[in-house]
């Protein structure tokens, strides 16, 4: 891995979907039932998300590989929201979710914002932890998947920024 974390080019948003339908399907599954990872990567649209997420403001930090392809990502929204934190199975281990949050947080400070906050899948909370993020509460809810109501949860949690 001898990339570099970059800005988002609309070019990246096919890869980008591609790698978070990777990282829910293989990565998730290690923590979620299969019902609950069908609900949850139903709920990622296309390429078309990320192109409208960057036209409206939010950074889209990408880390990429020597040949300059996506690998992970984190979506940082204008009030200090991180509400994408994905990272394909390939390059899981490497402390790319690291690297990005630290981005993320160096942005934010440089913006003026004095917390983020997200909502932690089973298996991304340990990362947040890890960068200094602080549980807040669990967060049980349902997602309406193919005619049913899939029971599922995250992790609200927080960073404040100093």
């Amino acid at each position: 891995m001898a990339g570099v974390i970059r800005l988002m080019r609309e070019d990246d948003a096919g890869a980008l979907a591609v790698l978070t339908g990777a990282a829910i399907r293989t990565t998730g599954a290690r923590a979620y039932a299969p019902a609950q990872v069908a609900a949850w990567v139903a709920r990622h649209p296309g390429p078309e998300r990320f192109v409208a997420s960057a036209a409206k403001g939010d950074i889209i930090l990408v880390a990429t590989d020597a040949a300059d392809e996506p690998v992970a990502y984190v979506l940082l929204e204008p009030g200090g929201h991180i509400d994408m934190l994905y990272c394909h199975p390939d390059h899981t281990g490497r402390g790319l979710a690291r690297q990005l949050l630290a981005e993320a947080e160096t942005r934010s400070l440089a913006a003026g914002m004095t917390r983020l906050f997200t909502e932690a899948s089973e298996l991304a909370r340990p990362v947040f932890a890890r960068a200094g993020f602080r549980l807040v509460q669990r967060n049980d809810f349902t997602v309406a998947h193919a005619g049913r109501n899939v029971a599922i949860h995250n992790y609200a949690m927080n960073k404040p920024l100093s």
